[in-house]
């Protein structure tokens, strides 16, 4: 390897401490870390932040294994030890790297024993490799690579878009949910991997290495600390309405017949028809949703879930579910359109009562029940096809028309 000290040897072992410090302290902060220093108000997946910090611990002691094999002399002893590490990350950092990935999606919990099971060829590869002391199966190890990394990444693609289904079907606001990043940190990961395998040998190799692991612990630290736990959905302080709401349609639920019990309610568990929902179930769940959501602004809370949305109906999530397929939408497109019609009624109120005052814009949206104006802004043009400052010309100047 690099027995020879050179100016390239010490700025690559200064970048190497600076890669273990980097991943040993992002480690310790997951671990330790009670609160959350990118954005205070989310609450992260405790599982997510427990096997991430897993990860950055192996990072940090790939570093201090594979630091001496750089300072090796080429023979037996550094084949030996690179091929031990090899089988180190074949073991340990590829398989925690597809368990960080599967522990983003939160719509139900995957089994994480498969990263070791699809590893698995690669880790009796290389524990061979390591007792035949030999680079021979390397060939055989880069071609299985490729085609796990091939087969995991169509894997996760399929499931992102069952995640974000899920998503929609199930919350208002979609604002740090989403994880159709993971896509892209995985595909940083399969190259760094590959580059990994087949680049190794030069100083240039040690250094993009280096630079890229820095990189992708840096990214993941923050989509850790800004994805959401959805494990567990308490009512935020002060909503005091909603939980009103919900005492009421539970004492109307009572008092509905039993035809009206027998369709609608449940423990909260599985649909009783076989296929679909009848035609007066749909009617009834519209009437509900017309009368308890709508006629209560229950979707002005931010963050409001179907399963509390349910709760105020006096049915179950998986009811409301069908009952939103059975119209062509979803949840989060329902709740979505009363608040923008919302903010619309109150923009053009507060136009009439402005008398050529501007309008916070921004201040509307959060009466409407989005706490993210970005979020609103992204809901806003996919409900009216509009930009919000493209509307808000247009209804100014369709106002100044008509006072000319």
């Amino acid at each position: 390897m690099f027995e020879h000290i050179t100016l390239d040897i010490i700025l690559l072992l200064m970048l190497y401490a600076v890669g273990a410090t980097v991943s040993a302290v992002a480690c310790v902060y997951l671990l330790l870390r009670r609160g959350n220093a990118f954005t205070r108000r989310i609450s992260t997946p405790k599982r997510l932040r427990r096997w991430t910090a897993a990860f950055f611990g192996i990072l940090t002691a790939g570093h201090l294994w594979y630091l001496p094999g750089t300072m090796m002399a080429d023979g037996d002893a550094a084949t030996l030890w690179m091929l031990i590490g090899a089988l180190l990350d074949c073991m340990l950092t590829m398989p925690l790297a597809l368990v960080v990935m599967l522990c983003m999606l939160q719509d139900r919990k995957r089994p994480l024993w498969i990263a070791w099971l699809i590893t698995a060829p690669l880790i009796i590869l290389s524990a061979v490799s390591v007792g035949m002391r030999s680079y021979a199966l390397v060939q055989w190890m880069q071609g299985y690579f490729l085609l796990m990394a091939v087969g995991f990444t169509a894997y996760m693609v399929r499931a992102v878009r069952q995640y974000g289904r899920w998503l929609r079907d199930n919350y208002a606001d979609l604002e740090h949910k989403e994880v159709w990043q993971s896509l892209l940190v995985l595909a940083v990961i399969i190259l760094l991997f590959c580059y990994y395998v087949v680049g190794y040998g030069s100083i240039t190799y040690e250094f993009i290495i280096q630079l890229c692991g820095i990189a992708l612990v840096a990214y993941l630290l923050w989509r850790v600390e800004t994805l959401q736990d959805l494990s567990f959905q308490p009512m935020a302080d002060g909503d005091i309405a909603l939980a009103e709401a919900q005492r009421a349609a539970a004492e109307a639920a009572e008092a509905d017949d039993e035809a009206d019990d027998d369709t609608l309610e449940g423990d909260g568990g599985r649909p009783q028809p076989a296929e679909g929902l009848s035609e007066a179930v749909i009617q009834e769940i519209g009437k509900l949703l017309h009368d308890r959501c709508e006629g209560n602004k229950l979707y002005l809370q931010t963050d409001l879930t179907s399963v509390q949305l349910a709760q105020a109906l006096g049915t179950n999530r998986t009811y409301l579910g069908m009952y939103f397929s059975s119209q062509g939408t979803t949840y989060n497109a329902y709740i979505n359109m009363l608040r923008i019609n919302y903010f619309i009624e109150l923009f053009r109120q507060a136009s009439a009562a402005a008398e050529g005052q501007s309008i916070q814009a921004k201040h509307l949206a959060n009466r409407s029940g989005y706490r993210s104006y970005r979020t609103f802004s992204v809901a806003f043009k996919q409900r009216t096809g509009q930009s919000v400052k493209d509307w808000i010309a247009e209804q100014e100047s369709a106002l100044q028309a008509n006072k000319d």
